[in-house]
C-alpha cells in the first residue's frame, strides 16, 4: 500500500473533491474504487466504521473520512502548494460556511431534482434556482470564489457541475439561464488539469442514475 491511499467511487462529486485537492497539491496517491452498491471492501468498512462509505483517505495507514474534512486535511499537511484555504481567519469561515451550504442546500436540493416527479420535484426546481441565484452573488465578477486563486469553496462546488446535464434533463430547465455565471465559472474551473482529470462525463453520470432509480424503485 502507498503512503497515501484514496477509497472512492467515480461518479461520486465528494470523491472528486477529494482528487482535485490531491492534484492540486501534487500529492502521489493509490487510487481505490469501491462498488459501493453491491460489495464494499473490507477496508473500506475498517477505514470507517461509522458511516460504511466513500471518500475515505488512508495516510500512513490512518484513516481520514468525510470529504470537507478530507481536503481541509489535505490542505493541512502539504501546505506548501496551492493552499486551498485562506490565511486569513475570517475568509477561511466564510470559505468554510460556503462549503458547508454546498453539502446542506445545492446538494440536497440537486438530489431531490432527480430522485422526485410532478409537483415536489417543480418546488425542488424553483428551491434549487434560488441556490443558485445565491451562489451567483457569492461568486460576484471574481474569477473564482475565493477571488483570483482556485480554493476551498471552489473545489467543494466544481465536482457537481458535471452533474448538471442530470439535473437539467431530469427538471427540465436550464442552469445556464438561471445562473450564466456560475456556468462559465465552471468553464473556467474545468480549464484546470485537477479538475477536468477528475470530473465524469455528464452523460455517464446520467445513464447511471438511470440505473440507480431503477434499482431503488423512483422511476
Amino acid at each position: 500500500m502507498k503512503p497515501v491511499v484514496l477509497l472512492d467511487f467515480w461518479a461520486s462529486p465528494f470523491g472528486q473533491r477529494c482528487r482535485i485537492a490531491l492534484a492540486e497539491k501534487g500529492v502521489e496517491y493509490e487510487y481505490r474504487e469501491e462498488d459501493i452498491m453491491r460489495n464494499k471492501s473490507s477496508l473500506l468498512l475498517e477505514s470507517n466504521p461509522v458511516y460504511k462509505k466513500i471518500p475515505v483517505l488512508i495516510h500512513d495507514g490512518k484513516p481520514v473520512c468525510e470529504s470537507l474534512i478530507i481536503v481541509q486535511y489535505i490542505d493541512e499537511v502539504w501546505p506548501d502548494r496551492s493552499p486551498l484555504l485562506p490565511a486569513d481567519p475570517y475568509a477561511r469561515a466564510q470559505a468554510r460556511f460556503w462549503a458547508d451550504f454546498v453539502d446542506k442546500k445545492f446538494n440536497e436540493c440537486g438530489t431531490r431534482l432527480w430522485q422526485l416527479k410532478g409537483e415536489a420535484q417543480a418546488a425542488a426546481k424553483e428551491e434549487f434556482i434560488e441556490i443558485l441565484k445565491l451562489l451567483e452573488g457569492e461568486l460576484g465578477d471574481k474569477k473564482y470564489f475565493g477571488g483570483d486563486a482556485f480554493g476551498f469553496v471552489d473545489d467543494t462546488l466544481v465536482p457537481f457541475v458535471s452533474w448538471f446535464y442530470t439535473y437539467e434533463t431530469c427538471a427540465g430547465f436550464s442552469i445556464e439561464e438561471a445562473a450564466p455565471k456560475v456556468v462559465a465559472w465552471g468553464k473556467r474551473c474545468m480549464e484546470r488539469e485537477s479538475v477536468a482529470n477528475a470530473l465524469s462525463d455528464p452523460h455517464k453520470i446520467y445513464e447511471t442514475v438511470g440505473v440507480v432509480k431503477k434499482r431503488y424503485g423512483i422511476e
